[in-house]
């Protein structure tokens, strides 16, 4: 098949989770013998932007989102006509080299691109975030979880006191993005990368028709991963690994205040990322027993990854699908976590019983945690496959692509 990738995250010098998956598919689709471009940012294009990303393939400058001057924060209230206006120039892009090829698929943020893209393109899109119904993609306000369906109270992630037509703006501004996010789900394919995601979109807009929509959860390279799993003799006891961008939402600050004076002598809490938190947790907290390493190459912290005692994400918002469990997972080590958003799910991929702790709160996640420090780590012999493999996840992809 000859098929178009396109997302407003690529091309770039530091590419996230979103970003990487789409490289991932894209490198694996070119292994099994397909024809894929990665369609992105014009105004991050250059020579160089596939093999900056990783991608053996193509990249396309597409459309470009610099200076978009729309001056939300300022006026207090989220802007109607904003979101969609890009969402247009994303599909008037890709409707330039939709008819040479067979499938387009969109992974981005701004879900109602396809009521931009007529039926008659085979136009897939993957939903990596709680951005369908979301405008902020988190959910997660205030430093709790979101769980409100009323699209004015949405005001207060813009302003912090919204006043009554602050209230109003931002509604109507809500409810045009999710109904017509709806729309496209209605018109074209759609692949959530969770099954809660797909449930929090019915939440938001009950009588949305996802009879389109497809759940199949985030994959990893998985032979990449097993060369570099640890020896047993290589692994850390005491190792405790956190890995991810230290910002709200994260738990990285409700973990450390939590875990402080409850770590056997033996144990180490390595933190690996950035983020605006960073500086005044390692201001706080580090010490012998807590240290920050800042942003490191994927290869060296999936190194430290196999070679850590224990994996901890405590995102304390409901992380979709996330794709560091899937990971420690498919190493074979210990996994703590909160039992929110998709996480739970991912219990499918164990191992063995138990090598996924979920935890309802985060004292119980350090008492989960404080437990696997006191036994030995230890391994387990890596199966030949893992079943989110990404070779392993283009069969059913290609079969909806196909439909």
């Amino acid at each position: 098949m000859k098929i178009l990738m396109v997302s407003e995250d690529l091309p770039g010098i530091q590419v996230g989770g979103l970003g990487k998956h789409v490289v991932t598919l894209a490198n694996a689709l070119l292994e099994a013998g397909h024809d894929v471009d990665i369609m992105g940012r014009s105004d991050r294009f250059h020579g160089n932007c596939a093999a900056e990303i990783g991608f053996r393939g193509r990249v396309l400058p597409g459309f470009s989102f610099a200076r978009p001057g729309w001056k939300e924060a300022q006026l207090g209230f989220f802007n109607p006509v904003k979101r969609p206006w890009f969402a247009r120039r994303v599909a008037r892009a890709l409707l330039r080299q939709a008819g040479y090829y067979d499938v387009v698929h969109y992974h981005g943020h701004l879900p109602m691109a396809g009521r931009y893209v007529p039926g008659s393109v085979n136009f897939v899109q993957t939903r990596h975030d709680q951005g369908s119904e979301c405008v902020i993609h988190l959910r997660f306000a205030r430093d709790r979880v979101c769980t409100t369906t009323d699209a004015r109270d949405c005001a207060a992630c813009i302003h912090p006191a919204p006043n009554a037509l602050r209230r109003s703006m931002s509604g109507i501004a809500v409810r045009r993005y999710r109904l017509e996010t709806a729309e496209a789900f209605s018109r074209h394919k759609t692949v959530f990368v969770s099954e809660f995601l797909r449930r929090a979109f019915a939440r938001a807009v009950p009588d949305a028709d996802l009879s389109r929509t497809r759940v199949i959860h985030n994959f990893i390279r998985y032979p990449y991963l097993r060369e570099r799993a640890a020896a047993p003799e290589a692994v850390r006891a005491g190792e405790v690994l956190l890995v991810g961008r230290i910002d709200a939402g994260k738990g990285f600050g409700e973990f450390l205040a939590q875990v402080q004076g409850r770590l056997p002598p033996h144990a180490r809490v390595t933190i690996v990322g950035d983020g605006p938190q960073r500086q005044a947790l390692e201001q706080q907290y580090a010490g012998p027993q807590v240290r920050f390493l800042g942003w490191l190459d994927y290869d060296d912290v999936i190194r430290m990854s196999a070679r850590s005692h224990v994996l901890v994400i405590p995102s304390v918002w409901e992380e979709p699908c996330g794709t560091t469990v899937l990971e420690a997972l498919a190493l074979g080590k210990p996994c703590v976590a909160l039992a929110r958003g998709g996480t739970p799910e991912l219990a499918a991929y164990q191992y063995y019983d138990g090598q996924l702790q979920l935890a309802e709160t985060m004292p119980r996640l350090v008492e989960r945690l404080v437990h696997v420090l006191g036994r030995a780590p230890f391994t387990v012999p890596l199966p030949d496959a893992f079943p989110m493999d990404v070779s392993l996840a283009l069969p059913p992809l290609l079969d909806f692509y196909r439909e």
